[in-house]
């Protein structure tokens, strides 16, 4: 026989397992990296809120280490021709939406949650063909995205799949109130969209060292550390900052990560005489960011794409961070200028070196941002738990049973 105790308990889980729903969740990346970090980051969310989740997705995904391009996908889209490439991406389609049926008919989902891919109508033709209520994730405007900067050999095709889909989503679910307005713009109604940012896990960043030992740790005692996290681009123009080395021995520039910019940043200080004065750690595990962040004095948030919601950002205000970013729309979701961020204008050659070089100077205004970068997480909702809670809000505002 149970005690009250035990009983307590058991009724507590038993009661949270009836509170789940099934979750058939839908996604295309091969690669592991930020686009990952979302899905695995929101996915354990939704979990812990007893939730079962069904996926559908590549597997190459789940064993391969951070920083992985995605192997044969990545070699393809290199190789091929791109119109051969793109049929072979709306031909995935099919294959999806065998493995979509499949899964309905084996686990009989209550829902679907889709992250949008360019040429991947799959779930829209499953949540027609079953009726699933269906939220699709939003992270970019793929086609304009695409467009851009790699080209398009089926531009028709590519932006009819993408209206096709944004139009056939119960809801969409942009990162940024500037995505939305694209999103708005292509014909959805207002009413079905929704904003939802990207966010941090509280749990991996609670119990981080304070500045001074994080420094110590890696080799930064008495040092004011001037930071970077993710794949540095030439655009992040992060070589002005280490102009700000030369005349300063107590600064030092930690990048934390890689990518096509590091060659030059390396080049520039070592023009300077301050390769010392320069640490780039090269592609780090996701458990390990938070330590290094918690060296950071000054956090850089140089440039951004004007419709993105930046994990860093989240990062950087989970540690405290005096932050430093562009004076964008979508940074301005987030951010408020001298009061959780200190905004730089963009088109400003020296925007961004002059706002680094305020912060420097002034201590008290470094711990005022950080402290009000901090309170932001929970004055914003900005976490995974709090966005698995709007996607639970929402689905049960589609008709989805809160329990079976």
């Amino acid at each position: 026989m149970l005690s009250r105790r035990d009983r307590s308990g058991f009724c507590h889980r038993f009661c949270c397992r009836r509170a789940g729903v099934k979750i058939l969740y839908h996604h295309r990346i091969a690669s592991k990296d930020g686009q990952y970090v979302h899905v695995e980051e929101l996915t354990r969310a939704l979990k812990a809120r007893g939730h079962e989740l069904i996926f559908v997705a590549p597997k190459v995904t789940e064993h391969s280490d951070f920083g992985d391009d995605g192997g044969l996908v990545a070699r393809l889209k290199r190789h091929l021709p791109k119109a051969l490439y793109e049929l072979l991406e709306l031909g995935y389609s099919l294959v999806a939406y065998w493995r979509l049926r499949r899964a309905v008919k084996q686990h009989r989902p209550d829902c679907l949650y889709e992250r949008y891919n360019l040429y991947l109508p799959a779930g829209i033709w499953l949540k027609r063909r079953f009726g699933l209520p269906m939220l699709l994730e939003v992270n970019a405007p793929l086609y304009e995205e695409r467009a851009r900067y790699d080209g398009l050999a089926l531009p028709r095709l590519a932006a009819w799949s993408e209206r096709y889909c944004w139009r056939g989503a119960d809801r969409v679910l942009p990162v940024t109130r500037v995505l939305a307005d694209r999103v708005a713009a292509e014909g959805v109604p207002e009413a079905r969209i929704r904003v939802i940012p990207n966010g941090i896990d509280w749990e991996k960043f609670r119990d981080q060292p304070d500045r001074d030992l994080a420094k110590q740790r890696l080799g930064l005692d008495g040092r004011l550390v001037l930071g970077f996290t993710g794949f540095v681009r030439d655009w992040h123009g992060l070589d002005k900052v280490v102009d700000l080395l030369a005349d300063a021995p107590d600064r030092h520039l930690l990048i934390v990560g890689d990518g096509p910019a590091r060659t030059t940043i390396e080049a520039r200080a070592n023009d300077l005489g301050v390769a010392d004065r320069l640490t780039i750690t090269g592609v780090v595990g996701r458990d390990e960011v938070a330590g290094y962040l918690a060296a950071f004095d000054v956090a850089l948030q140089p440039d951004v794409v004007a419709y993105a919601s930046p994990l860093k950002l989240f990062e950087y205000l989970a540690m405290g961070c005096a932050i430093v970013a562009p004076d964008r729309p979508n940074i301005r979701e987030v951010l408020a200028h001298q009061s959780n961020g200190w905004l730089f204008d963009p088109d400003q050659p020296d925007g961004l070196p002059a706002a680094v070089q305020a912060l420097c100077g002034d201590a008290e205004l470094r711990i005022l941002l950080g402290a009000g970068a901090r309170r932001s997480i929970d004055e914003q909702g900005l976490t995974w738990a709090r966005n698995a809670e709007r996607v639970e809000q929402l689905f049960a505002s589609l008709g989805v049973p809160a329990g079976r």
